[in-house]
């Protein structure tokens, strides 16, 4: 059995054969948590996910990057938790991948983006439920909301890692998950992967982003297994090794 962490077959990207491929994953033992982004995709992963009696759960959240595409509410967003299949708050967090060309204008967003992120963690901390973070370029900042007191007992992932071993260090001291995607395959984070002990990872796809397998645009979450296999084979332990741990690491952390 494997679950892939962090998909994102709510995006349109699968709207020609979603059902096809989640019944396809599922017959193969693949469970799914499709991540929202906004308040549309999160609401689309809930009712993908309650199509489904088991194996396809939700996630939801304001990615950083809608900044300015949407109004958080936290009320709307609350609401949508209703659903027994919602297991985290996510995808939330810091993207400093900013394209003013102002040291104003990109000081102003990332100030912007710290406000939205507090929000959503307070959401979390409401509810109970774990985070899904995201972060790009922007550790420091992340590490030093997630080391305040009042954050001290927040749970979850910092999804798609691609920090340094010392920046890893720091995120697992404070007790969360590393996850990692088909970006293995493009960086190398063999140092931060041998030294994160096995029941700290999680594997995800990201899809339909950052496909693993170079000749295939379209990212799968049938494709969690090569992410698997990576790790197996950067940590020279077997892939069955890495299934049984991650899939167990999952239902942890997510309740499930």
């Amino acid at each position: 059995m494997l679950i892939d962490t962090h998909s994102h077959l709510n995006f349109s990207d699968y709207n020609e054969d979603r059902d096809e491929l989640i019944k396809k994953c599922l017959a193969e033992d693949l469970w799914i948590i499709n991540i929202g982004t906004d308040y549309k995709s999160s609401k689309k992963a809930i009712e993908i996910s309650e199509k489904y009696s088991q194996g396809i759960f939700a996630s939801v959240g304001m990615h950083p990057e809608n900044i300015g595409k949407e109004i958080f509410d936290y009320e709307e967003y609350k609401t949508l938790t209703n659903s027994k299949k919602v297991l985290a708050i996510g995808e939330i967090g810091l993207d400093y991948w900013n394209h003013s060309k102002t040291k104003k204008g990109q000081d102003e967003f990332k100030e912007k983006q710290k406000e939205l992120l507090i929000k959503q963690i307070e959401l979390a901390k409401e509810l109970e439920l774990p985070v899904i973070f995201h972060c790009r370029l922007a550790h420091n900042d992340l590490l030093k909301i997630l080391g305040t007191k009042e954050n001290s007992n927040l749970k979850g992932v910092v999804h798609c890692f691609t920090g340094n071993w010392e920046e890893a260090k720091k995120y697992l001291n404070r007790g969360f998950y590393l996850g990692f995607t088909g970006i293995v395959f493009k960086f190398d984070l063999d140092e931060v992967i041998k030294n994160t002990p096995l029941n700290r990872i999680l594997i995800e796809t990201d899809c339909p982003f950052l496909s693993p397998l170079s000749d295939v645009k379209r990212n799968e979450p049938l494709f969690v297994k090569y992410i698997g296999e990576k790790i197996a084979k950067i940590k020279n332990i077997t892939f069955e090794e890495i299934a049984k741990q991650t899939t167990k690491n999952a239902k942890k952390l997510f309740n499930i």
